[in-house]
Protein backbone atom coordinates (compact mmCIF):
# COMPACT_ATOMS: atom_id res chain seq x y z
CA UNK A 1 0.00 0.00 0.00
CA UNK A 2 3.37 2.27 0.13
CA UNK A 3 3.20 2.54 3.94
CA UNK A 4 6.31 2.98 5.83
CA UNK A 5 6.38 -0.47 7.82
CA UNK A 6 8.60 -2.38 9.53
CA UNK A 7 8.56 -6.33 11.71
CA UNK A 8 11.29 -6.75 14.47
CA UNK A 9 13.15 -9.49 16.19
CA UNK A 10 10.23 -10.14 18.64
CA UNK A 11 7.15 -10.26 16.02
CA UNK A 12 5.89 -6.52 16.62
CA UNK A 13 4.86 -4.82 12.60
CA UNK A 14 4.89 -1.24 12.82
CA UNK A 15 3.62 1.41 10.33
CA UNK A 16 3.36 4.55 10.13
CA UNK A 17 1.15 7.26 7.80
CA UNK A 18 2.36 10.80 8.03
CA UNK A 19 0.17 13.72 8.41
CA UNK A 20 -1.55 15.44 5.45
CA UNK A 21 -2.66 18.38 7.26
CA UNK A 22 -0.15 21.57 8.26
CA UNK A 23 -0.02 22.13 12.40
CA UNK A 24 0.48 20.09 15.14
CA UNK A 25 -1.54 17.22 15.16
CA UNK A 26 -1.23 14.43 17.71
CA UNK A 27 0.30 10.73 16.31
CA UNK A 28 -2.60 8.62 17.28
CA UNK A 29 -2.46 4.96 17.10
CA UNK A 30 -4.43 1.41 16.19
CA UNK A 31 -3.48 -1.66 17.70
CA UNK A 32 -4.43 -4.98 16.85
CA UNK A 33 -3.21 -8.74 18.14
CA UNK A 34 -2.76 -11.38 15.26
CA UNK A 35 -2.19 -14.67 18.12
CA UNK A 36 -5.41 -16.22 18.99
CA UNK A 37 -6.65 -18.09 22.19
CA UNK A 38 -4.90 -21.21 22.85
CA UNK A 39 -7.91 -22.31 24.47
CA UNK A 40 -9.47 -23.80 21.51
CA UNK A 41 -7.57 -24.56 17.94
CA UNK A 42 -6.99 -21.94 15.63
CA UNK A 43 -5.41 -24.03 12.95
CA UNK A 44 -6.91 -24.65 9.37
CA UNK A 45 -10.25 -22.47 10.29
CA UNK A 46 -12.76 -23.01 8.03
CA UNK A 47 -15.46 -19.95 8.18
CA UNK A 48 -18.74 -19.91 7.30
CA UNK A 49 -20.49 -16.96 5.81
CA UNK A 50 -24.49 -16.57 6.23
CA UNK A 51 -25.75 -14.20 4.62
CA UNK A 52 -29.18 -12.30 5.36
CA UNK A 53 -29.21 -13.93 8.72
CA UNK A 54 -32.46 -15.20 9.36
CA UNK A 55 -32.63 -15.41 13.12
CA UNK A 56 -32.30 -19.47 13.18
CA UNK A 57 -30.40 -21.92 14.31
CA UNK A 58 -26.85 -21.77 12.50
CA UNK A 59 -25.46 -25.35 11.88
CA UNK A 60 -21.69 -25.59 12.08
CA UNK A 61 -21.53 -27.91 9.21
CA UNK A 62 -18.31 -29.45 11.08
CA UNK A 63 -19.37 -31.06 14.01
CA UNK A 64 -22.46 -33.07 12.74
CA UNK A 65 -25.83 -31.72 15.56
CA UNK A 66 -23.50 -28.88 16.75
CA UNK A 67 -25.28 -25.58 16.41
CA UNK A 68 -25.02 -22.00 17.11
CA UNK A 69 -28.73 -21.11 18.87
CA UNK A 70 -30.37 -17.76 19.60
CA UNK A 71 -31.99 -19.95 22.08
CA UNK A 72 -28.33 -19.50 23.64
CA UNK A 73 -26.83 -17.02 22.75
CA UNK A 74 -29.48 -14.24 21.69
CA UNK A 75 -27.21 -11.71 21.19
CA UNK A 76 -28.05 -13.06 17.66
CA UNK A 77 -31.28 -11.43 16.77
CA UNK A 78 -29.91 -7.90 17.31
CA UNK A 79 -27.85 -9.29 14.00
CA UNK A 80 -30.83 -10.27 12.03
CA UNK A 81 -30.40 -9.68 8.29
CA UNK A 82 -26.93 -8.96 8.04
CA UNK A 83 -23.91 -11.14 7.49
CA UNK A 84 -22.78 -13.11 9.51
CA UNK A 85 -19.27 -15.37 10.33
CA UNK A 86 -19.12 -18.24 12.18
CA UNK A 87 -16.40 -21.24 12.58
CA UNK A 88 -17.53 -24.70 11.67
CA UNK A 89 -17.09 -26.34 14.95
CA UNK A 90 -13.66 -27.92 15.03
CA UNK A 91 -11.92 -24.65 15.51
CA UNK A 92 -12.22 -21.04 16.84
CA UNK A 93 -12.54 -18.59 14.29
CA UNK A 94 -10.12 -16.35 15.73
CA UNK A 95 -12.16 -13.00 14.92
CA UNK A 96 -10.23 -12.03 17.89
CA UNK A 97 -8.43 -10.30 16.91
CA UNK A 98 -8.31 -11.09 13.61
CA UNK A 99 -11.53 -8.35 13.35
CA UNK A 100 -9.29 -5.83 14.93
CA UNK A 101 -6.47 -6.18 12.18
CA UNK A 102 -9.09 -5.82 9.36
CA UNK A 103 -10.73 -3.02 10.72
CA UNK A 104 -7.32 -1.31 10.69
CA UNK A 105 -6.20 -2.40 7.42
CA UNK A 106 -9.35 -1.06 6.22
CA UNK A 107 -9.14 2.13 7.30
CA UNK A 108 -5.38 1.95 6.25
CA UNK A 109 -6.51 1.03 2.55
CA UNK A 110 -8.86 3.39 2.12
CA UNK A 111 -6.44 6.49 3.54
CA UNK A 112 -4.14 5.27 1.04
CA UNK A 113 -6.72 5.50 -2.18
CA UNK A 114 -8.56 8.65 -0.73
CA UNK A 115 -5.17 11.15 -0.58
CA UNK A 116 -7.81 14.26 0.04
CA UNK A 117 -8.57 12.53 3.26
CA UNK A 118 -7.12 14.76 6.00
CA UNK A 119 -5.18 12.99 8.94
CA UNK A 120 -2.52 13.52 11.14
CA UNK A 121 0.24 11.15 11.78
CA UNK A 122 -0.84 7.60 12.08
CA UNK A 123 1.00 4.98 13.93
CA UNK A 124 -0.51 0.70 12.83
CA UNK A 125 1.08 -1.37 15.84
CA UNK A 126 0.71 -5.54 15.28
CA UNK A 127 1.31 -7.28 18.19
CA UNK A 128 2.07 -11.02 19.23
CA UNK A 129 0.97 -12.63 22.64
CA UNK A 130 -1.58 -11.32 23.77
CA UNK A 131 -3.48 -14.17 24.71
CA UNK A 132 -0.82 -15.12 26.71
CA UNK A 133 -0.44 -11.58 28.60
CA UNK A 134 2.92 -11.30 27.24
CA UNK A 135 1.60 -9.01 24.42
CA UNK A 136 3.62 -5.60 24.96
CA UNK A 137 6.55 -6.86 27.10
CA UNK A 138 8.89 -5.68 24.52
CA UNK A 139 6.63 -3.05 22.62
CA UNK A 140 8.72 0.16 21.90
CA UNK A 141 6.27 2.74 22.51
CA UNK A 142 9.39 5.35 21.46
CA UNK A 143 9.82 3.67 18.32
CA UNK A 144 5.88 3.47 17.82
CA UNK A 145 6.01 7.33 18.37
CA UNK A 146 1.80 7.70 19.02
CA UNK A 147 0.85 10.33 21.71
CA UNK A 148 -2.07 8.14 21.88
CA UNK A 149 -3.91 4.95 20.78
CA UNK A 150 -6.66 2.69 20.83
CA UNK A 151 -6.76 -0.90 20.88
CA UNK A 152 -9.32 -2.67 18.66
CA UNK A 153 -9.85 -5.14 20.34
CA UNK A 154 -13.41 -5.30 22.56
CA UNK A 155 -16.53 -7.08 21.43
CA UNK A 156 -19.97 -6.12 20.52
CA UNK A 157 -20.53 -3.21 18.28
CA UNK A 158 -20.54 0.33 20.42
CA UNK A 159 -18.20 -1.28 23.16
CA UNK A 160 -15.59 0.83 24.84
CA UNK A 161 -13.31 0.72 27.47
CA UNK A 162 -10.72 2.33 29.45
CA UNK A 163 -11.09 0.51 32.73
CA UNK A 164 -9.80 -3.32 33.50
CA UNK A 165 -9.36 -5.93 35.92
CA UNK A 166 -6.42 -5.60 38.40
CA UNK A 167 -4.45 -9.00 37.93
CA UNK A 168 -2.29 -11.66 39.61
CA UNK A 169 -1.14 -15.05 39.02
CA UNK A 170 -0.96 -17.64 42.41
CA UNK A 171 0.82 -20.93 42.26
CA UNK A 172 0.74 -22.81 45.59
CA UNK A 173 2.36 -25.83 46.05
CA UNK A 174 1.40 -28.75 48.77
CA UNK A 175 3.87 -30.94 50.09
CA UNK A 176 1.96 -33.82 51.58
CA UNK A 177 3.61 -37.30 52.98
CA UNK A 178 2.66 -40.65 51.64
CA UNK A 179 2.87 -43.81 53.51
CA UNK A 180 1.33 -46.90 53.03
CA UNK A 181 -2.65 -46.32 52.84
CA UNK A 182 -2.76 -49.64 55.04
CA UNK A 183 -0.81 -47.92 57.69
CA UNK A 184 -1.55 -44.23 57.41
CA UNK A 185 -3.18 -43.46 60.31
CA UNK A 186 -1.58 -39.88 62.27
CA UNK A 187 1.17 -40.48 59.56
CA UNK A 188 -0.62 -39.72 55.81
CA UNK A 189 -0.54 -35.84 54.47
CA UNK A 190 -2.68 -36.12 51.39
CA UNK A 191 -1.73 -32.93 48.88
CA UNK A 192 -4.30 -33.32 47.47
CA UNK A 193 -6.79 -33.56 50.25
CA UNK A 194 -4.88 -30.36 51.49
CA UNK A 195 -5.14 -28.75 48.60
CA UNK A 196 -8.98 -28.64 48.71
CA UNK A 197 -8.79 -27.90 51.94
CA UNK A 198 -7.01 -24.33 50.79
CA UNK A 199 -9.44 -23.77 47.87
CA UNK A 200 -12.66 -24.11 50.34
CA UNK A 201 -11.64 -21.47 52.70
CA UNK A 202 -11.57 -19.49 49.80
CA UNK A 203 -14.88 -17.22 49.47
CA UNK A 204 -17.04 -18.82 47.03
CA UNK A 205 -19.41 -16.07 46.13
CA UNK A 206 -16.11 -14.95 44.58
CA UNK A 207 -15.44 -17.13 41.51
CA UNK A 208 -16.61 -15.98 38.15
CA UNK A 209 -19.22 -18.09 37.90
CA UNK A 210 -20.92 -15.51 40.83
CA UNK A 211 -19.89 -12.52 39.35
CA UNK A 212 -20.02 -9.69 37.27
CA UNK A 213 -19.63 -5.99 36.67
CA UNK A 214 -17.17 -4.39 38.89
CA UNK A 215 -17.22 -8.08 41.02
CA UNK A 216 -13.59 -9.67 41.24
CA UNK A 217 -12.95 -13.23 41.92
CA UNK A 218 -10.50 -16.11 42.62
CA UNK A 219 -10.43 -18.35 39.47
CA UNK A 220 -9.12 -21.61 39.94
CA UNK A 221 -7.61 -22.77 36.69
CA UNK A 222 -5.38 -25.87 36.98
CA UNK A 223 -4.48 -28.89 39.44
CA UNK A 224 -1.88 -31.57 38.97
CA UNK A 225 -1.07 -33.92 41.81
CA UNK A 226 -0.84 -37.20 43.65
CA UNK A 227 -0.98 -37.85 47.33
CA UNK A 228 3.33 -36.39 47.73
CA UNK A 229 2.61 -32.92 46.76
CA UNK A 230 -0.05 -31.47 44.23
CA UNK A 231 0.64 -27.88 42.51
CA UNK A 232 -2.51 -25.69 42.22
CA UNK A 233 -2.89 -22.60 39.90
CA UNK A 234 -5.40 -19.34 40.49
CA UNK A 235 -5.82 -16.15 38.99
CA UNK A 236 -6.91 -12.99 41.05
CA UNK A 237 -9.39 -10.23 39.43
CA UNK A 238 -10.71 -7.13 40.79
CA UNK A 239 -11.13 -3.52 39.44
CA UNK A 240 -10.67 -1.79 42.62
CA UNK A 241 -7.02 -1.51 43.69
CA UNK A 242 -7.65 -2.09 47.38
CA UNK A 243 -10.09 -5.10 47.19
CA UNK A 244 -7.49 -6.11 44.52
CA UNK A 245 -4.56 -5.99 47.57
CA UNK A 246 -7.13 -7.50 49.61
CA UNK A 247 -7.58 -10.13 47.47
CA UNK A 248 -4.24 -11.26 47.32
CA UNK A 249 -3.41 -10.74 50.80
CA UNK A 250 -6.62 -13.61 51.55
CA UNK A 251 -4.71 -16.07 49.59
CA UNK A 252 -1.59 -15.72 51.67
CA UNK A 253 -3.42 -15.65 55.07
CA UNK A 254 -5.80 -19.39 53.61
CA UNK A 255 -1.76 -20.13 52.69
CA UNK A 256 -0.66 -19.31 56.28
CA UNK A 257 -3.96 -20.97 57.69
CA UNK A 258 -2.67 -24.39 55.89
CA UNK A 259 1.23 -23.99 57.40
CA UNK A 260 -0.51 -23.56 61.07
CA UNK A 261 -2.41 -26.56 60.43
CA UNK A 262 -0.03 -28.88 59.02
CA UNK A 263 3.19 -27.08 59.84
CA UNK A 264 5.60 -24.48 57.91
CA UNK A 265 6.35 -25.83 54.39
CA UNK A 266 3.16 -27.42 53.80
CA UNK A 267 2.06 -25.06 51.61
CA UNK A 268 3.60 -22.40 49.49
CA UNK A 269 2.28 -19.48 47.71
CA UNK A 270 3.97 -17.52 44.72
CA UNK A 271 1.67 -14.87 44.15
CA UNK A 272 2.51 -12.14 41.12
CA UNK A 273 1.02 -8.81 39.97
CA UNK A 274 0.37 -9.37 35.75
CA UNK A 275 -1.55 -5.77 35.27
CA UNK A 276 -3.39 -2.80 36.51
CA UNK A 277 -6.31 -1.04 35.65
CA UNK A 278 -5.32 1.11 33.20
CA UNK A 279 -7.95 3.61 34.23
CA UNK A 280 -5.87 5.79 36.63
CA UNK A 281 -3.64 6.16 33.58
CA UNK A 282 -6.44 6.92 30.90
CA UNK A 283 -8.88 9.06 32.94
CA UNK A 284 -6.45 12.42 33.35
CA UNK A 285 -6.34 11.93 29.65
CA UNK A 286 -10.32 11.78 28.93
CA UNK A 287 -10.60 13.53 25.95
CA UNK A 288 -9.52 10.28 24.04
CA UNK A 289 -12.92 8.89 25.21
CA UNK A 290 -14.88 12.00 23.98
CA UNK A 291 -13.46 11.44 21.09
CA UNK A 292 -13.91 8.00 20.67
CA UNK A 293 -17.73 8.62 21.85
CA UNK A 294 -18.10 10.95 19.21
CA UNK A 295 -16.93 8.89 16.11
CA UNK A 296 -19.17 6.62 17.08
CA UNK A 297 -22.16 8.29 16.84
CA UNK A 298 -20.78 9.26 13.66
CA UNK A 299 -20.62 6.11 12.62
CA UNK A 300 -24.51 5.75 13.76
CA UNK A 301 -23.22 3.62 16.71
CA UNK A 302 -24.75 4.06 20.35
CA UNK A 303 -21.41 3.80 22.55
CA UNK A 304 -21.68 1.47 25.75
CA UNK A 305 -18.67 2.30 27.88
CA UNK A 306 -18.33 -0.22 30.45
CA UNK A 307 -15.14 -2.08 31.81
CA UNK A 308 -13.72 -4.46 30.73
CA UNK A 309 -13.75 -8.27 32.60
CA UNK A 310 -10.61 -9.23 31.69
CA UNK A 311 -7.16 -7.54 30.13
CA UNK A 312 -6.01 -6.03 27.10
CA UNK A 313 -2.80 -5.07 25.48
CA UNK A 314 -3.96 -0.97 25.95
CA UNK A 315 -4.00 -1.69 30.19
CA UNK A 316 0.20 -2.31 29.76
CA UNK A 317 0.58 0.16 26.96
CA UNK A 318 -0.69 2.47 29.60
CA UNK A 319 1.29 2.25 32.19
CA UNK A 320 4.13 2.29 29.73
CA UNK A 321 3.41 6.04 28.73
CA UNK A 322 0.44 5.37 25.83
CA UNK A 323 -2.97 5.93 27.33
CA UNK A 324 -4.52 3.10 25.30
CA UNK A 325 -8.17 2.36 25.78
CA UNK A 326 -10.50 -0.29 23.97
CA UNK A 327 -12.42 -0.26 21.01
CA UNK A 328 -14.95 -2.67 19.87
CA UNK A 329 -13.68 -5.39 16.87
CA UNK A 330 -17.27 -7.14 16.78
CA UNK A 331 -16.59 -10.21 17.43
CA UNK A 332 -18.55 -12.49 20.56
CA UNK A 333 -17.91 -16.14 21.94
CA UNK A 334 -14.40 -15.30 21.75
CA UNK A 335 -12.37 -18.35 22.34
CA UNK A 336 -14.41 -21.18 20.95
CA UNK A 337 -15.95 -22.93 18.76
CA UNK A 338 -19.26 -20.77 19.10
CA UNK A 339 -17.34 -17.95 18.02
CA UNK A 340 -19.13 -15.65 15.51
CA UNK A 341 -18.74 -11.95 14.53
CA UNK A 342 -21.05 -10.10 11.44
CA UNK A 343 -19.13 -8.17 8.67
CA UNK A 344 -21.27 -4.88 9.53
CA UNK A 345 -19.47 -4.89 12.80
CA UNK A 346 -16.42 -4.86 11.30
CA UNK A 347 -17.21 -2.42 8.73
CA UNK A 348 -18.74 -0.35 11.95
CA UNK A 349 -15.76 -0.41 13.57
CA UNK A 350 -13.22 0.52 10.84
CA UNK A 351 -15.49 3.73 10.40
CA UNK A 352 -14.93 4.51 13.61
CA UNK A 353 -10.90 4.68 13.40
CA UNK A 354 -11.59 6.77 10.48
CA UNK A 355 -13.73 8.58 12.21
CA UNK A 356 -11.43 8.89 15.11
CA UNK A 357 -8.41 10.07 12.92
CA UNK A 358 -10.79 13.00 10.84
CA UNK A 359 -11.83 14.70 14.19
CA UNK A 360 -8.05 14.58 16.24
CA UNK A 361 -7.28 16.08 12.57
CA UNK A 362 -9.78 19.27 12.83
Amino acid sequence: MGVEASLDEYGYVMGRIPANVPGKVPAIGFIAHVDTSPDASGENVKPQIIKDYDGSDIALEGVPGLYLKPSEFPELLAHKGETIITTDGTTLLGADDKAGVAEIMNAVQYICEHPEFKHGPICIGFTPDEEIGRGVVKFDVGKFGADYAYTMDGGEVGELEFENFNAASAKIHIQGRNVHPGYAKGKMRNAILIGQELNSLLPVDQRPEYTEGYEGFFHIVSFKGSVEEADFAYIIRDHDRASFEAKKAEMQRCTDFINARYGEGTATAVIKDQYYNMREKVEPHYHIIEKAVRAMEMAGVKPKIQPIRGGTDGANLSFMGLPCPNIFAGGLNFHGKMEWCPLESIEKASQVVLNIISLYAQ
